[in-house]
């Protein structure tokens, strides 16, 4: 079996019992990298391969002597390129953070480095994570590994990509409104947003503050359980940061859903879902159900008002984000100006790509004069309300299952034309980091063209291991996926 085919826990257990070197993983990541990517694009920044061997002797040195001994020590792990990396370019895919090397890391990074992992590159994305599909990276759009005429999704298109092509065992992702799930089931990978404030946001470039949360991207349950407990902590340099109680992400793995309450709201089953999307949700509930699990469909209201309440905070909030990038303090600076405000201007128009602009405008507008109460305050109270249904809901019901996206991947260039058509993409994503709740989508069939199809999983507050557990005894149930067989088809 290659390496590459492993998932990180397994190629983690390989490199501990001394059946694989450190350096060998990083060697076949790299090659792997370097063999895929001119025609994928799912990286902006690859480290350098003599710098990222000289980490591999150091970690496995840190082995060899027990200093290391946890499951993802010696595994390599690509970074979305809006989290800080001390020493390493990173552009949030955007020209006006073209020249930007970070002096320190994101939390989450360190917490990685601490781990043994080894970092080979930093992933591609939507412009700030503006986006559903990797286009509007001032870098190229990434493509699809299932079919390279489709997108891989977004914002988080370039770590979901990656790991799907067999380019890494593991990567980062960040989700505002989806943006780690929605491109994990495009690509037919496995990736979490946990409960927001468990993973530290400190160097994570902002978007929404109030909605963005950094989470894994692995191959399967197992892997994404364990990388979320070790990227997890209290970060008293993180204000939204949560001290939990329970950070043995990992003791859910198992396979009993006996008892479980599992809803399906109808509201995701109605109006513009694909017929063999539907189908193949449906089909996994069912799964679920002869293993015990009580399944049942209910009216989860406001979900037509989600979209709206999102991107009126998510603008609003990433106008005032962005505010910093001004051309003085770092990153790219116009050349040509005659003085101080014509500098900020010309800056942000060279700088600054057409969606991100748009959102810039949208949230300047809405935080206006005269406006505030009439669009921010509503979808702040709109906001609320969505979190009582949710409370409502999980008064009744365990977990909640649905689909991640109403398609699977479209086609590159289908979504930017109509960037409403983008936003629509993310209904079933959104509600969740309004909400502030753990969501997780794994792989649960194909379309007839063999596109993967995500199947999402919902669970209140600080209840990421419900959704861990439910997932991991679909994961039992199911059959050898088709990025499994894509990976051995390349051994």
């Amino acid at each position: 079996m290659s390496l590459l085919s492993l998932t990180a826990v397994e190629l983690g257990k390989k490199i501990k019992s001394h059946e694989v070197s450190v350096a060998a993983a990083a060697t076949a990541v790299m090659d792997s990298i370097e063999k895929k990517d001119a025609e994928l694009n799912c990286f902006i920044t690859k480290l350098d391969r003599d710098a990222v061997l000289k980490r591999a002797e150091e970690v496995q040195k840190a082995i060899d002597a027990g200093e290391l001994t946890g499951p993802l020590a010696g595994v390599p792990v690509a970074i979305k390129d809006n989290m800080n990396t001390k020493g390493v370019l990173t552009t949030a895919a955007s020209k006006i953070l073209g020249n930007f090397v970070p002096t320190f890391s994101s939390e989450a990074v360190v917490n990685l480095e601490k781990a043994g992992c080894i970092i080979v590159g930093k992933t591609n994305m939507d412009e700030f994570a503006m986006g559903s599909t990797t286009e509007t990276s001032h870098f190229g759009a990434t493509k699809n590994p299932w079919d390279t005429n489709k997108v891989p999704g977004g914002s988080s298109g370039g770590s979901a990509a990656a790991v799907a092509a067999g380019e890494v065992p593991f990567a980062l992702g960040s989700d505002t409104g989806g943006s780690i799930r929605q491109p994990s089931g495009y690509c037919g990978v496995t990736g979490m947003k946990p409960t927001y404030g468990t993973v530290s946001r400190y160097g994570l470039i902002a978007y929404g503050s109030s909605l963005d949360q950094i989470g894994p991207i692995a191959k399967d349950v197992t892997d994404v359980a364990t990388i979320l407990e070790t990227i997890a902590s209290h970060d008293p340099k993180d204000s939204t940061s949560v001290k939990r109680e329970d950070y043995d992400f990992t003791s859910a793995l198992v396979d009993d859903v006996k008892g479980m309450k599992i809803g399906i709201p109808r509201d995701y089953l109605g109006e513009g879902i694909e017929p063999e999307v539907k189908d193949a949700i449906l089909a996994a509930a069912k799964k679920l159900e002869a293993k015990g699990a009580i399944v049942e469909e209910f009216d989860l209201s406001l979900v037509e008002y989600a979209i709206p309440a999102y991107y009126l905070i998510a603008c609003a909030e990433a106008s005032s984000n962005l505010e910093r990038f001004d051309g003085v303090k770092y990153g790219y600076r116009t050349e040509s100006y005659e003085e101080l405000h014509q500098m900020y201007k010309k800056t942000r128009s060279e700088g600054f790509g057409a969606e991100v602009k748009r959102r810039i405008m949208l949230g300047s507008f809405i935080l206006s004069s005269g406006y505030y109460d009439a669009y921010y305050l509503k979808a702040l109270r709109t906001k609320a309300m969505i979190k009582k249904a949710f409370d409502e809901a999980f008064a009744k019901y365990d977990v909640i299952l649905g689909p991640v996206a109403p398609t699977t991947a479209p086609e590159l260039g289908s979504s930017l034309s109509d960037p409403l058509k983008m936003y629509l993409s993310d209904i079933y994503t959104i509600s969740v980091n309004l909400a502030g709740l753990p969501g997780i989508c794994l792989p649960c069939g194909y379309d007839n063209a063999g596109m993967p199809i995500g199947l999402q999983l919902i669970a209140n507050n600080f209840d990421d291991k419900k959704v861990i557990r439910a997932a991991y005894s679909f994961e039992q149930s199911r059959e050898e996926t088709r990025e499994s067989q894509y990976l051995a088809s390349e051994d």
